[in-house]
């Protein structure tokens, strides 16, 4: 890490074939960035002081040290002064490091900025000439969300929906965000997070072993104080009977079963090979 930060000179030791500078170097007369900054070694943290309050740096090897002019900016998502109180983090690098403090606020408040940040992220995850668009409702269901992960979690979910979405479009139900916890609900007036599906066909007579029969350990129902012993084999189990029932109901279309979930046929397609649905044999 010393090595890393600060440079090293050619056979300084094994496998230094050749000198090179640190990021204090390559940073000088502009802006260093140490993200997730609580992080590091305390070893490396007297070091990084030093070099903070010296405005010098010594590379490994060295005999002399070299001034830089380099200004800091450190992130973190940890609490610096409870890491502080606690002993991982020293105190005098923090109160050097914290000059000027800025406090950015979770997703959740600050959602006038999520059309931008959604808009940016989406054109840069399709590429230069690349089409890429929202269709109806779904920032109103970004907006819903509470997003835990904050930006991250944006461009992961808008990753995501890219590559379920047909023609670059994405639509409500290709954010998959029916599982998450959501933020209070908008008001009725505001336009509905996804279409109406289509009226379903007529019943059809229950026939048996239409699609592959349920794992080991089929679901079985709950009572009302009890708790799954492994919640993400029962939430598999409890989509994998919805999507057999909407494929029961369909004869096996795909298409309208998918509308009957409300959510793309890709996605369906999707989840379909994740819980192993196959179709039935002729």
């Amino acid at each position: 890490m010393e090595a890393e930060f600060f440079g090293y000179r050619k056979g300084a030791f094994t496998g230094a074939a050749e000198e090179r500078d640190g990021f204090f170097q390559a940073a000088n007369g502009g802006t260093l960035m140490l993200d997730e900054v609580a992080d590091l070694p305390l070893a490396m943290q007297v070091k990084l002081l030093r070099a903070i309050q010296e405005r010098r740096v010594r590379k490994i090897g060295a005999t002399a040290e070299e001034p830089v002019d380099v200004r800091i900016i450190s992130a973190t998502h940890q609490d610096l002064a409870r890491c502080v109180e606690t002993g991982k983090f020293r105190q005098d690098l923090f109160y050097r490091l914290n000059v000027i403090e800025l406090a950015l606020p979770p997703l959740r408040e600050r959602l006038d900025d999520l059309p931008v940040l959604a808009g940016a992220i989406l054109a840069r995850l399709a590429g230069p000439g690349q089409k890429a668009a929202f269709g109806p409702g779904v920032i109103d269901a970004l907006r819903a969300y509470s997003f835990p992960g904050n930006v991250r979690e944006l461009e992961n979910v808008l990753e995501r929906a890219l590559a379920f979405a047909d023609d670059g479009v994405i639509e409500v139900g290709d954010l998959a965000l029916k599982g998450a916890r959501l933020l209070d609900a908008a008001p009725a007036a505001e336009t509905p997070l996804a279409p109406p599906p289509p009226p379903p066909p007529p019943p059809l007579p229950e026939t048996p072993a239409a699609v592959a029969p349920a794992p080991a350990g089929a679901l079985t129902a709950l009572g009302a104080d009890e708790l799954p012993n492994n919640l993400p084999d029962y939430l598999n189990q409890v989509e994998r009977d919805i999507i057999v029932r909407a494929l029961n109901q369909t004869q096996f279309n795909r298409t309208q079963a998918a509308g009957l979930l409300g959510i793309s046929l890709r996605q369906l397609r999707y989840q379909m090979q994740k819980l192993g649905i196959q179709a039935p044999e002729p």
